[in-house]
């Protein structure tokens, strides 16, 4: 075995380790500014890639001209301290992207394109130096260089599979993303040690001194009473002026759960649910709730059908603590939290429902699997002869193409679907697993509690059978988040906002 071979592996199994965890961190990074749609994520995948590529072509050229240990150390040391300043660059830099780039209809690609290069480019291209560089140090004859390339790269990819599930399952939820960036500078001095052991020792003590330092905000934006991260997303609480406060996920874009002292109205679109009770046949006594986030739409349940028992599943148990700390969601007596993926929750349930309702869209964007017909065939095996299922979804004044393909997806599964159009930026769609007559649903919607007549003319004037256009989606193909991102391209290059808070019949 050639001298230093040993550490050699060391080295790039620890290099390995820190290249992949900077991925996922990396990605976590940026989705409380751009999210975490397939678009950002190819740009995170993509720039990572040519990053690590540039880094390889950059290395094998840079060895075979200098073939120095002190030469792969120096590279590994600048590494970690250009990662080392990404987590204090990233907040600037990532506000100036956000809104340098929110007048283009490309914004979120551009954005989140610019946002990663400019970041992760230098460290992550001198990460990809490291492999082809240790591979030529490592060599001692032509006889052996397939065996050798063989075990460095190995380990290089072993520590890339170690960094993956370290970062995601423990590192990220625990310690969060900016000092998992930290981590992954020191692993990368450690790496250094056996080459430039002086000079790495510093850059490893300096990489421990910031880890010591308290992490800073995550995101620059007023009124934020409380921000963490998940092992799923970067959540947020906010207040308000008037007492209010607000859920939200990620980049922010829409508002997951809203809570105001003196009422349970929201003038949201959770407020046009309130109707859905009393469109059965029958007094609604149990209902579902598939993404519960901060408990608006059982809390306002709780005060207009107090017989209503309310399941609600939330994916994200710091959702839930967040909303049981800020939003009220302890005190709502009629609901029952459950941990647990919406779809996940359905195979495993035996459990029937009059009411279904489908909140689990991270707005505006729509998981796949939960937009299909398998779903909604699952969907309908838990309802309840004459029950309803109901979801809202996200449109545009001049792009309903969403709401369409999620209306043609049920109108697969159930015998008639309804669209109610009462909101801009949003569309209440539900569907019967029976027929029922306008007339009759018309003439049902007066029988809401008082405070909720307000919306009965709205519903109404607004509401409309849907009749399919095009293919349902399946569980193959469900093009949700390429149709969404056009829309949101399409509203923002008109000049258009997106901002939607209130029903222009019901005030807060």
């Amino acid at each position: 075995m050639p001298v230093g071979a040993r550490a050699l592996g060391v080295t790039v199994f620890l290099a390995g380790t820190a290249s992949l965890a900077t991925e996922i961190a990396a990605s976590r990074l940026v989705a409380p500014y751009f999210g975490s749609s397939n678009v950002v994520w190819a740009n995170v995948i993509g720039l990572m890639l040519a990053f690590l590529a540039v880094g390889y072509w950059l290395g094998g050229k840079v060895a075979d001209a200098r073939p120095r240990a002190p030469l792969l150390g120096g590279i590994l040391l600048a590494s970690a301290l250009t990662l080392s300043i990404v987590p204090f660059a990233a907040q600037p830099l990532l506000h100036a992207a956000l809104h340098g780039f929110d007048t283009l209809s490309v914004g979120i690609v551009v954005g989140s394109f610019v946002a990663v290069l400019a970041l992760f480019v230098v460290p992550v291209v001198l990460m990809g130096a490291v492999a082809p560089f240790a591979l030529r140090l490592a060599l001692s004859s032509v006889d052996e260089s397939g065996r050798t390339a063989g075990r460095l790269y190995a380990l290089s990819t072993t520590g890339s599979i170690l960094g993956t599930f370290v970062a995601a399952l423990a590192a990220i939820p625990l310690v969060g993303t900016q000092r998992t960036l930290l981590v992954c500078a020191a692993l990368l001095a450690l790496a250094a040690i056996p080459l430039a052991p002086h000079a790495a020792i510093g850059v490893a003590a300096l990489t421990a001194a910031l880890l010591a330092l308290p992490p800073g905000g995550i995101k620059r934006t007023s009124g934020v009473i409380w921000e963490g991260e998940s092992a799923y997303q970067y959540v947020r609480v906010l207040r308000y002026s008037d007492g209010s406060r607000a859920l939200e996920l990620n980049e922010g874009i829409a508002q997951q759960s809203v809570w105001y002292p003196h009422t349970v109205l929201t003038g949201g679109y959770w407020d046009l649910f309130d109707l859905m009770p009393v469109m059965l046949d029958r007094p609604a006594r149990s209902a579902l709730v598939l993404g519960d986030a901060g408990g608006t739409i059982p809390r306002a349940y709780s005060r207009f059908y107090p017989h209503l028992r309310v399941d609600g599943v939330e994916l994200d148990p710091t959702v839930t603590t967040a909303a049981r700390r800020y939003l009220g969601l302890g005190s709502i007596h009629t609901l029952h939290t459950i941990t647990d993926d919406a779809r996940v929750y359905l195979e495993r349930s035996t459990r029937r429902y009059d009411l279904i309702i489908v909140d689990a869209y991270r707005q505006p964007y729509i998981p796949f699997q939960l937009a299909t017909t398998q779903f909604f065939r699952l969907v309908r095996s838990h309802l309840r002869p004459g029950g309803i299922v109901a979801l809202n979804v996200a449109a545009t004044p001049h792009d309903h193409s969403l709401t369409n393909g999620v209306a043609t997806t049920l109108a697969a599964v159930f015998p008639q679907v309804w669209r109610w159009r009462a909101l801009r930026f949003s569309d209440l769609v539900f569907a019967f697993d029976r027929v029922q007559p306008r007339a009759v649903l018309v003439a049902r919607a007066p029988q809401v509690p008082g405070p909720l007549r307000k919306l009965v003319p709205l519903f109404t004037r607004e509401l409309t059978r849907v009749s399919p256009q095009g293919t349902p989606w399946t569980d193959d193909r469900a093009p949700v988040e390429w149709m969404t991102d056009k829309m949101l391209a399409e509203q923002i290059a008109h000049g258009h906002g997106l901002d939607e808070r209130y029903l222009p019949t019901v005030p807060p």
